[in-house]
């Protein structure tokens, strides 16, 4: 009995591993092809009723619900972002999930008339219904306040919702069609996902809001994201070039070989020997603006995400 408790205890880790690989729901079921350990265990098993409570303990183990731990959404001093400080359109737009199960492969951003709704394309198809609210308020709320998903030609889940604010950590409970029950997600619709000319004017401070004359200042800049091992030079050189300010990023690296910033990739300055030196673009100051910065650092090229807050207080002629 001693022996068959071991070896149930062995294939309940290596299925703990096993699930732990993630799926499009909050359970993972089992391969088709046994494993050796699972074959090994049921032989070596000395009675029928020895070899049955083995196959149990597996069978329980693979049906019993796997949940991904909570990942971190949004970041450290984000301001909301509400309609009003938007322009009338369409956007794409990142967000942020507390879930891997709830996976958000892309997003569009409608507003219009004061209003914002984002159409969610999910990367599965295990959920029927969405609720903007926790999973013991759609408890109690009828099925019509339910969003059913719409499918797309590609056949990918479609849930479109309203959006109070962005930079907003919002409550979104998912209805789980295998499972038949409400998972409860945070979501963060990301501002800095956007274009510089989705605002709306007056609601952001630009280098010609600021009435910043073409020349070199300099402007203290935060970094966030990543590990937190990372840093850049702050102050940093800010140069304003026919109305358009551009920023000197000096990494605490070498070992950066590119940027993106608002979808545009940025080479690093050959000349600089010792740090991976970039020039990008400032749209907007006292703004988390979202960047993202490949690193050759680890043992295959790595395109890591970070903001870049740009203080417009700081802002000084060189």
């Amino acid at each position: 009995m001693k022996k068959n408790i071991a070896l149930i205890s062995a294939l309940l880790l290596s299925l703990t591993a096993f699930t732990a690989c993630g799926g499009t729901d909050e359970n993972t079921s089992v391969p088709a092809e046994t494993t050796v350990a699972e074959t090994e265990a049921v032989t070596e098993a000395e009675s029928s009723e020895e070899t049955e409570a083995v196959t149990e303990a597996v069978t329980e183990a693979v049906t019993e619900p796997v949940t991904a731990a909570p990942q971190e959404v949004g970041f450290e001093g984000m301001e909301a972002v509400y309609a009003d400080s938007l322009k009338d359109g369409v956007y794409s737009i990142n967000v942020d999930s507390s879930s891997s199960m709830f996976s958000i492969t892309s997003c569009e951003l409608t507003v219009a008339d004061g209003k914002m709704t984002a159409a969610m394309t999910m990367g599965g198809t295990g959920y029927l219904y969405v609720f903007m609210g926790t999973g013991e308020a759609a408890e109690s709320a009828g099925e019509s306040d339910y969003i059913a998903f719409e499918e797309n030609e590609n056949g990918e889940h479609v849930f479109t919702v309203p959006v109070e604010a962005l930079n907003f950590e919002t409550d979104c409970t998912a209805f789980s069609k295998k499972k038949e029950t409400w998972y409860d997600r945070t979501l963060v619709f990301r501002a800095d996902s956007l274009p510089a000319d989705a605002f709306a004017e007056g609601t952001s401070v630009t280098a010609e809001s600021l009435g910043l004359e073409d020349g070199e200042y300099t402007v203290d800049v935060t970094l966030e994201g990543g590990s937190g091992r990372a840093a850049v030079n702050s102050p940093a050189v800010l140069t304003v070039k026919d109305g358009r300010a551009s920023a000197r990023i000096i990494w605490s690296s070498k070992n950066y070989d590119y940027m993106m910033v608002d979808g545009e990739k940025y080479l690093p300055d050959e000349n600089a020997e010792e740090f991976s030196e970039f020039d990008i673009p400032v749209s907007r100051f006292d703004f988390a603006n979202a960047v993202s910065a490949d690193t050759t650092a680890m043992s295959t090229p790595h395109e890591i995400e970070y903001t870049l807050r740009f203080s417009s207080d700081s802002v000084k002629a060189k």
